[in-house]
């Protein structure tokens, strides 16, 4: 195996995780901030309320996200073993 194909692999591998990480993660994130924002206006210090906002909003971009998700990473796994038989010599 080649450096540079390693590299390239690597590096793919990298940005489809990123890529996947960041559609599940910035949607709770952004449900997070406002709920802190509420609770900093309201004053209210309740630790448990915007675990399940956040929760159903994780679990929501799963349901809306999860088919693109598995055809992104089906996709990236034929592509790696695509170029693997290409390196074999087959």
């Amino acid at each position: 195996m080649n450096a540079d194909i390693a590299a390239d692999l690597v590096s793919s591998a990298l940005r489809l995780t990123m890529l996947l990480v960041c559609v599940l993660v910035v949607p709770g994130m952004l449900v997070g901030l406002v709920i802190g924002l509420f609770q900093a206006a309201t004053q209210i210090n309740e630790q448990t309320l915007s675990f399940l906002p956040r929760l159903l909003v994780t679990l929501l971009a799963v349901a809306l996200t999860g088919h693109w998700m598995a055809a992104q990473l089906m996709d990236f796994c034929v592509a790696v073993f695509r170029g693997a038989a290409q390196l074999a010599g087959g």
